[in-house]
């Protein structure tokens, strides 16, 4: 006989933990799988860890909802349970007098969505908070911060363990069928399913299309395209004369390459957007160069020398180039007709901010 669960989730990233965390407390101990050997291995280690203010998103959409929702979540959660973090503050500025429109978009965008608290900075008052930072205006955004993501996804986890929630490495999802009410999952190279459930989350990032496809019972159409954007990091050996986290406007396919500091005051410069066919993280040497221009345009007395490769993320989109960014996808039983089973696609950006948000709402469908 199958085991049975009370609830499924497929994908330990930050997203995923923190939809086990919140069925765990509302009473359906849920099985958390996951196909790598350790959790958050994919777009949740490999990202800027800023937690965003819900500045960028178009009013009305789930990103903007739940980036300004998540973003008070997750600063709670943090003050509560300890998770080191911090309220930098972000600087986005114009380079000159032709992006300062741009700047009147994102404000107002930033007012619609929620984020009410955003300033306008003329060039001396930039300089007066950021001397190395020459530009033809800004805004800071205060309620810009950063997170240590790990640390994030370790106390997500121990408040969904202590719970009834388990989490299994290692375990590769192959398959999904659907018999007797219950969704069974197949493992890589098993015969026979090894668990069911009558609840279902597909949090599985970079494969949640995949995995969709591979659901018994769902409606092909109601799985969006997936695509894939490489962002490349270059960390910077040395300190820096920032105190913020300092973004230009942004550009096609996300934020532009942009300076972020982590806890202990390391700089690091990007993502970039490279838009590739699969999952892939390796880092072209060749890009340093290019780096290296757009780094100076932050900060002009940047050594160049000192910038050097640091890590990639692959962000999992719905939309592809030359697009509309595409909008978060949380499709549940209202949508396609499946019950107690929940897919997220397209989790990429705010999606750490989000987090905590996307999980009360898949909480909500399953209930």
């Amino acid at each position: 006989m199958v085991e049975q669960v009370d609830a499924i989730v497929v994908g330990a990233g930050v997203v995923g933990l923190a939809v086990a965390r919140e069925l765990a407390l509302a009473g359906r101990a849920p099985l958390v799988l996951d196909g790598e050997a350790q959790f958050g291995s994919w777009t949740s280690s490999r990202n800027s860890e800023v937690v965003h203010a819900g500045i960028y998103y178009p009013p009305g959409s789930l990103k903007a909802r739940l980036c300004v929702e998540g973003r008070d979540l997750l600063y709670g959660f943090c003050e509560a349970r300890g998770v080191p973090h911090r309220r930098t503050g972000k600087i986005i500025f114009a380079h000159d007098d032709a992006q300062l429109a741009e700047l009147d978009t994102i404000e107002a965008r930033a007012a619609r969505a929620g984020a009410h608290d955003l300033v306008r900075l003329s060039p001396r008052e930039v300089l007066a908070l950021e001397p190395e930072l020459p530009c033809a205006g800004a805004l800071l955004s205060p309620s810009t911060g950063i997170i240590d993501s790990h640390g994030l996804m370790l106390a997500l986890l121990g408040e969904a363990e202590a719970h009834g929630a388990m989490l299994v490495t290692g375990s590769r999802v192959a398959r999904i069928g659907r018999a007797d009410g219950s969704w069974q999952i197949w493992l890589d190279g098993a015969d026979e399913p090894a668990v069911s459930s009558p609840v279902l989350v597909n949090s599985a990032g970079l494969a949640a299309q995949e995995l969709a496809l591979a659901t018994q019972g769902l409606d092909p159409a109601f799985v969006p395209p997936a695509f894939y954007a490489r962002g490349v990091y270059f960390t910077y050996g040395g300190k820096v004369p920032f105190r913020h986290l300092i973004y230009p406007v942004p550009e096609p396919g996300g934020l532009g390459t942009h300076l972020t500091l982590d806890l202990a005051g390391q700089a690091r410069f990007g993502p970039d957007v490279e838009w590739i066919d699969a999952v892939d993280y390796a880092i072209d040497p060749g890009r340093h160069a290019r780096f290296a221009a757009a780094a100076q345009r932050i900060w002009p007395a940047l050594d160049a020398s000192r910038l050097q490769a640091g890590y990639a993320g692959v962000r999992p989109k719905v939309t592809g180039p030359g697009e509309e960014a595409g909008d978060f996808v949380i499709s549940g039983p209202a949508d396609h007709g499946c019950s107690g089973l929940v897919n997220l696609f397209g989790i990429e950006s705010p999606g750490l901010t989000s987090s905590m948000a996307i999980a009360r709402m898949v909480a909500g469908m399953v209930d």
